[in-house]
Formats: structure tokens, C-alpha cells, sequence
């Protein structure tokens, strides 16, 4: 079997100790990690953004041996610069008209761009990227992969707040990132010349001046050999972005396993696949989403069920029965979504929320 290998990039919220709102201190993060996190770290649209990002790691062991190390890391950073850092998919009452944009070209030509819709971006991703062979069988992925987007979504929904309201949603976040265009689960694309076409399109007609903003839920990356999942929402704890990565990576190597038999899987249209990832967003894991087979709505979990027994007969090849059987306490212990707005209902607090953010993401799997 190909070589599934891993690459995870985690955007972290920075926190003032004492407001516990979002600060715009991403230099003091990255000044301060020079010696032990230089290559790991990344700034982001806004300041108070820090991507951290792992190596190409061979199986998801080494991406939570990574993961792990460069938390702590990143961790010690922030408290030797009086900073918090945190996961979570949106902060739950940080303003953005408060939080400046990164002085980068890159940056001012997309606020240039799109104006308010780039400034309110004010948002934590969870990006995971699996090897693939090539480009072709990358497309081929990609429009079968579209159907579990909803699916691996659900477990990650951790953006209930938003400027301080709490929005109804399991999963905020995306809400906001709908306003970006060419967004969202891909179209079907019968093939590497049809993807490239709607590409050199968009650059020939100044829509875009290169494929990284093509910002989809799911895509074959432009300059990588990999496959990109851009829609979860930054997790609380590591064990929670080490299952959904192995999920991920099951998933395309499952994929690619059935056309190496000669097998399909059917591909939806995009309306459907639509309105499961808008009720996941929602309710995350306590949502009814479509089986389009049975052609009725079922609890998340059947589908969970299913998801996992698709994935079974490659879990142990890839070494990782551990890490996607992890799923189970998300459902168990609920997402960080759900933690979240337990706190709150006991509280009343959103600065008692940010607390157990930080908490999770500094202590949900580290120890000193």
C-alpha cells in the first residue's frame, strides 16, 4: 500500500492572562520560539492567530509524539511571554474590529479583496494533509472524500461563541468562513484536466493569482503531493486532533484501496452533501444527518458506526486502532463544542469558558 504520510497545522488562539481576550502578540510567540519552534511556527491573517504546524510524519504515532512536543513547546513559550494559547474554532467573545491584520502582502491584497468578509475572518482551523500518489488519484479521492466531510466535521465542532453571543451552532466557525468565496465541499471534477481547467480559468480571468485560494473544505493541494481537509475547527485536546487525523487518513487510503480493486463508492451531489455538513455544523455529533442510501435521517452515531466500519480493514495496516477508536469518547465526553457550553450553562461566564479552553489545551493531554 501507498505510504498515507501525515502533516497536521493547528491554529492556535493567543490570550491575554489578565482580559482573557484574543491579543495581537503572534511576534512575542515567534521571537520567543526561535530556538526550539522556528520552523514550526506561522503567522496568520490576524495577529492574535499562531499556526503551528508538524513535520511530514510516516503514521500517526509521530504525529502525536509531534503534536504533543511542540505544545509543550509552544505552551512555555506563551507563559514566558505573560501570554495563554488556545484551541477552540472562534474565541467566545473577542471582537474582531479589535484585532489587527498581519502586515504581510499577502495579507493586505486579500483585505483589499474582500474587505469586512477578510477582517471578521477571525477564526481557528484544523488543516490535515495526507500523501497521495499522484494528482489523478488525488481528484479520485477527493470526490468520494466529499461524503465523509460532514461526518469527520461533526467530531471536531468547537465554535459555539461568537462576539460574545452564543450562536446556536456547534460549529460557528464555518458560518463566518462561508462569506469567503470558493469555499465550502468541492464539485465533482471527473479528472485532473477538468480541476486544471477551472483553475488556469480562475487565474486567466484575474479571479484568483494561484490555486492556494481555492479555499475549499477539502482539496488537492496546489503545490503539495497531498490531499488538504481545511474544515474542522481547532480541537481543545491533542488525543482529539490525532483521531481525526488517523480518521482522515484512513479514510483516503480506504478510498484509494477500493479503486485499487477495481471498486467504487457513489458520489452524491453537492446539494445533499451540503445540507449534512450545514445540520453537523448545527448540532455536531448529537445532529440527525441524512443517510442518502436509506433516504431518511438518522442519529450521527449510526453514522459513525458505519464510517468506522468502512475504515476497519485498513485501521491496522496503518497502525492506528488506538487513535481512531478515539472517536468514541468524543462522543462519550462530548466535543469541545459541547464542553464549552457546559461551562457556560453552570457559569454564565464567557471568561470562565475561555479558562477551560486554555485548561484543555494545556493540560487535556499534557503532563509535567
Amino acid at each position: 500500500m501507498h505510504q498515507f504520510t501525515i502533516g497536521v497545522e493547528e491554529e492556535y488562539q493567543i490570550i491575554d492572562v489578565e482580559t482573557r481576550d484574543l491579543v495581537s502578540h503572534v511576534s512575542k510567540i515567534i521571537e520567543g520560539g526561535k530556538a526550539t519552534l522556528l520552523e514550526n511556527l506561522k503567522h496568520e491573517m490576524h495577529e492574535s492567530v499562531i499556526e503551528m504546524e508538524t513535520g511530514i510524519c510516516n503514521n500517526i504515532q509521530e504525529v502525536k509524539a509531534e503534536l504533543t512536543d511542540l505544545r509543550k513547546r509552544l505552551i512555555k513559550v506563551a507563559h514566558e511571554n505573560n501570554l495563554r494559547v488556545s484551541g477552540g474554532g472562534t474565541h467566545p467573545f473577542s471582537r474582531w474590529q479589535d484585532n489587527p491584520i498581519t502586515k504581510a502582502d499577502r495579507y493586505d491584497k486579500i483585505v483589499s479583496d474582500l474587505g469586512d468578509v477578510a477582517r471578521s475572518n477571525l477564526i481557528f482551523g484544523l488543516h490535515v494533509h495526507i500523501g497521495i500518489p499522484n494528482r489523478e488519484e488525488g481528484i479520485r479521492i477527493q470526490n468520494v472524500m466529499r461524503y465523509f466531510l460532514p461526518h469527520v466535521y461533526a467530531l471536531s465542532t468547537n465554535s459555539p461563541f461568537w462576539v460574545g453571543s452564543k450562536t446556536g451552532f456547534k460549529s460557528y466557525r464555518q458560518e463566518v468562513f462561508v462569506k469567503f468565496p470558493r469555499t465550502g465541499i468541492p464539485s465533482y471534477f471527473s479528472s485532473v484536466a477538468e480541476f486544471d481547467a477551472y483553475i488556469n480559468l480562475m487565474i486567466k480571468t484575474g479571479t484568483i493569482d494561484n490555486a492556494k485560494k481555492i479555499w475549499w473544505d477539502l482539496r488537492v493541494h496546489p503545490f503539495y503531493p497531498t490531499i488538504e481537509f481545511r474544515i474542522c475547527d481547532m480541537p481543545l485536546r491533542v488525543e482529539e486532533t490525532v483521531c481525526i487525523a488517523a480518521i482522515m487518513q484512513c479514510l483516503v487510503a480506504k478510498i484509494y484501496k477500493l479503486h485499487e480493486q477495481n471498486l467504487s463508492f457513489r458520489s452524491y451531489r453537492r446539494l445533499l452533501l451540503n445540507e449534512n455538513k450545514w445540520r453537523a455544523s448545527k448540532d455536531g455529533i448529537h445532529a440527525h444527518l441524512i443517510d442518502f442510501g436509506k433516504e431518511t435521517s438518522v442519529p450521527y452515531s449510526d453514522l459513525l458506526k458505519e464510517l468506522l466500519a468502512f475504515i476497519d480493514d485498513v485501521v491496522d495496516e496503518l497502525g492506528c486502532r488506538e487513535e481512531v477508536e478515539y472517536a468514541w469518547e468524543i462522543m462519550k465526553n462530548g466535543t469541545g463544542a459541547d464542553r464549552q457550553l457546559a461551562v457556560y450553562e453552570k457559569t454564565g461566564d464567557l471568561k470562565a469558558v475561555v479558562d477551560y479552553m486554555i485548561s484543555e489545551t494545556e493540560n487535556g493531554y499534557i503532563t509535567e
